[in-house]
C-alpha cells in the first residue's frame, strides 16, 4: 500500500493544477494522482477548444469571474515561464440583428464590471477585424487569447514528477474508499492508496466520486456532447482569430462560434445535445447504465420539459450538417457546406440541481478528509491554476 500526505483523484487540467500548485506551497508534501486513463488530460481537458477565456460573461464578484480572470494571468504568466506557445489575439462578440443589442451592451457591462480590456465596436471596424463576419455591431475583447491545454498538462506532469515523493499512477480508477484511523483508504485498480486527505477532481464522475467519499452530491453530472466540425485548409481565411455570437439568454451554452486554434487550424462549433454515455464521443455510442441514469433524473427531466424546443433545434443540427452550415453562416455568410470537414467531439459534464437547474458556476463540496470538486465549468481550464491554488487553501486549514 502507498502511503501519501494529498491523493487527487483524476489526472486533468485541475487535477494536475491542483499537485503543481500543492507542491509549490507544500513542498515538503506528498501527493499521489489517480488517473483511470493510460494518460493525462484524456476527456474534457484533451478535448478542449483551447482558449483563454477573458471571463466577459461572468456574473461580477462570482467564483467564475474571480478564478477566470487570476487564472488567466496565471496562466499566461505559467505559459511564458515555460516555453509554451500562446497567443493573446483577441475575439469578437457580434450582434447579428438589432435584437440582439441590449444582451450584447449587458456582456459590455459586465466586462467594464469585471475589468476586462473590451471596446464595443461599429461594422466598420468588425470588419477590419474579421472581414467576413456579419454583424451590426461587435464587442472587441483584446485579451482573449489561444493555447493548447495537452501541452500545458504534459509540463505540469513534466513538474510534478520531477519530485520523488510525487507520483502520477494511471489506469488507477478508484472503486472505493473508507475511513481508517484518521486516514483515508482508497482501493484502485492500480492498487491500495493511503492517504490524509483527498481531493476529487474526477470531472464527468465526479459526482459518483463524491458517494464514494461518503457525502450525497448536490448535484448530478449529465453528459452533453458538442460537436465540432473544422475548415479546410482553403477557408482558413474566412476566420482571422475567434467569432462568437451573442449568447441566447434563455440557453446555458454560448452557441456556435469560429475557433482559431493554436496550430492554425479553425474549429467551428460546438452544437450542446445529451450524449448517451458520460464519455460519449462519438453520435452514437451508448452506455445503456449512463443514459438511464440521465434519463430518470429528476433535474435532467424538469431541464428537458422547460428547454425541449431548443434542445429539439440542437438535436437537429447534429444530424443535418445543411443546418449546422445555417448556424454557421448566421456568424460568417460565406461559409460553404463544402468548407467543413468533422473534428472530434468533447464531452460537457453538466451539473445539473434535483430542481432541473443548469449549475452554472463552481462547486465544492467538503469533508473532514475530502475535498469533492463536484463542477468546474469553462472556464475551468483557463482558470485552472488558480482553482489548484483555492483548492489547496482548502487543504492547508486540515494540515
Amino acid at each position: 500500500m502507498h502511503k501519501t500526505d494529498v491523493a487527487i483523484i483524476g489526472g486533468g487540467i485541475i487535477g494536475l493544477a491542483t499537485a503543481y500548485q500543492l507542491m509549490q506551497r507544500f513542498s515538503k508534501l506528498r501527493s499521489v494522482i489517480l488517473e483511470k486513463e493510460n494518460q493525462p488530460a484524456l476527456h474534457q481537458t484533451g478535448h478542449n477548444s483551447g482558449v483563454l477565456h477573458s471571463g466577459i460573461y461572468y456574473k461580477p464578484g462570482s467564483l467564475k469571474a474571480i478564478n477566470c480572470r487570476e487564472g488567466k494571468k496565471a496562466m499566461e504568466a505559467f505559459c511564458s515561464k515555460e516555453g509554451i506557445d500562446y497567443d493573446i489575439c483577441g475575439k469578437v462578440i457580434v450582434a447579428i440583428t438589432e435584437s440582439e443589442l441590449p444582451a450584447l451592451e449587458n456582456i459590455y457591462k459586465r466586462g467594464q464590471d469585471n475589468g476586462i480590456k473590451c471596446k464595443v465596436i461599429d461594422r466598420e471596424r468588425l470588419h477590419e477585424l474579421e472581414p467576413h463576419a456579419a454583424g451590426i455591431k461587435a464587442i472587441h475583447v483584446n485579451e482573449a487569447g489561444i493555447v493548447n491545454y495537452k501541452q500545458v498538462c504534459q509540463r505540469l506532469v513534466d513538474l510534478i514528477t520531477e519530485k520523488d515523493d510525487n507520483k502520477i499512477l494511471f489506469s488507477a480508477k478508484v472503486l472505493a474508499m473508507h475511513r481508517d484511523n484518521g486516514r483515508v483508504i482508497l482501493n484502485s485498480k492500480a492498487g491500495d492508496i493511503d492517504a490524509r486527505f483527498v481531493v476529487n477532481c474526477a470531472g464527468l464522475h465526479s459526482d459518483r466520486v463524491t458517494g464514494l467519499s461518503g457525502q450525497k452530491p448536490e448535484v448530478k453530472i449529465i453528459p452533453f456532447r458538442g460537436e465540432y466540425y473544422e475548415l479546410k485548409p482553403s477557408a482558413h481565411n474566412l476566420c482571422r482569430n475567434l467569432v462568437y455570437p451573442v449568447p441566447d439568454p434563455s440557453f446555458p451554452f454560448l452557441g456556435v462560434h469560429f475557433t482559431r486554434m493554436i496550430d492554425g487550424s479553425v474549429e467551428c462549433g460546438p452544437n450542446a445535445v445529451l450524449a448517451f454515455s458520460r464519455e460519449g464521443y462519438k453520435k452514437y455510442q451508448v452506455n445503456v447504465a449512463d443514459l438511464f441514469e440521465s434519463l430518470t433524473y429528476p433535474g435532467f427531466i424538469k431541464l428537458s420539459a422547460k428547454y425541449w424546443r431548443i434542445g429539439a433545434g440542437e438535436m437537429w443540427r447534429s444530424v443535418s450538417k445543411a443546418a449546422f452550415v445555417k448556424a454557421l453562416r448566421r456568424l460568417i455568410p460565406q461559409i460553404e457546406s463544402s468548407d467543413l470537414i468533422a473534428a472530434p467531439a468533447g464531452i460537457r459534464a453538466q451539473a445539473i440541481s434535483p430542481k432541473g437547474m443548469m449549475v452554472d458556476d463552481f462547486l465544492i463540496q467538503e469533508t473532514e478528509f475530502v475535498v469533492n470538486v463536484c463542477n468546474a465549468p469553462s472556464p475551468a481550464a483557463t482558470a485552472s491554476l488558480n482553482i489548484g491554488k483555492h483548492i489547496v487553501e482548502l487543504l492547508s486549514k486540515r494540515f
